[in-house]
């Protein structure tokens, strides 16, 4: 065991801080998995999954489910990025995000069943895809919304879309939630989402989700392209590689900044 020799007491606070690991670790977590991955009894487990319930740490979506983050965690490291700036951050790679693609690129947060464009630079092509700073849109139907989605558990998906039926922006659009699901486990698998005229008639989209470090923001950055210049995936394919660099430098930088 990893706390060998330290004090009865100093070993259960060890196995406690090793449990608030797991919790931000994984999506979900079971008290014989806990149980096994500290090398105690599944009743010691249980009793200190319960503490951490109990104070916000760890919830349970049902009676001996399995256990995840609580808010309080949440809370610890939203208090550590609330002084962060993500935008301010992000602005440089964005601008050579642009630049190396000409299209117009953003930054977008999740809010609820919906994202809101927070930042946005115009492409440097004649015709281009204008500013959207500020502009929301159901998160469903844009390739920024639905790389978040993607990285989100099944329990949050069905809070925020808990009907069969969701409502389309355009004719493209998908409308129900099996739809949704069935393309969202395709992006967590390659970590892309698109969007061909989905969310507005005459725009498509290329974004990739910024892991969650701490709980919020849930965040994503896109390419966004007139229709004409991206009508499918072999379109979109030459932005993937500028994306993935994009994302993995604003990671870098707000890792230093926490």
């Amino acid at each position: 065991m990893a706390n060998d020799g330290l004090p009865a007491g100093l070993a259960s606070v060890d196995n406690a801080l090793r449990l608030l690991e797991l919790l931000g670790e994984r999506q979900c977590l079971r008290v014989a998995d806990a149980a096994g991955e500290l090398g105690v009894a599944r009743s010691t487990a249980h009793r200190l999954l319960t503490a951490l319930r109990q104070r916000g740490f760890a919830i349970q979506d049902r009676p001996n489910g399995a256990y995840r983050a609580g808010p309080a965690l949440n809370e610890i490291g939203i208090a550590a990025i609330s002084r962060i700036d993500v935008r301010r951050i992000a602005q440089p790679v964005l601008e050579e995000l642009r630049d190396a693609t000409g299209e117009t690129v953003s930054l977008a947060l999740l809010e609820g069943a919906s994202v809101r464009f927070h930042a946005c630079l115009e492409g440097t092509l004649s015709v281009r895809v204008g500013d959207r700073t500020g502009l929301v849109l159901p998160a469903h139907c844009t390739a920024a919304g639905k790389a978040i989605l993607a990285q989100l558990p099944m329990p949050d998906l069905e809070r925020r879309f808990p009907g069969r039926r969701i409502e389309p922006c355009t004719s493209a659009s998908v409308g129900t939630r099996a739809e949704l699901l069935t393309e969202l486990a395709e992006i967590g698998a390659t970590g892309f989402a698109f969007n061909f005229e989905e969310g507005e008639s005459g725009i498509s989209a290329v974004a990739t989700a910024l892991p969650d470090l701490v709980g919020s923001p849930r965040a994503a950055i896109a390419v966004v392209v007139p229709a004409g210049r991206m009508p499918g995936l072999a379109a979109a394919e030459p932005f993937l590689a500028a994306l993935s660099a994009a994302r993995e430098d604003i990671l870098k930088r707000v890792q230093s900044a926490l």
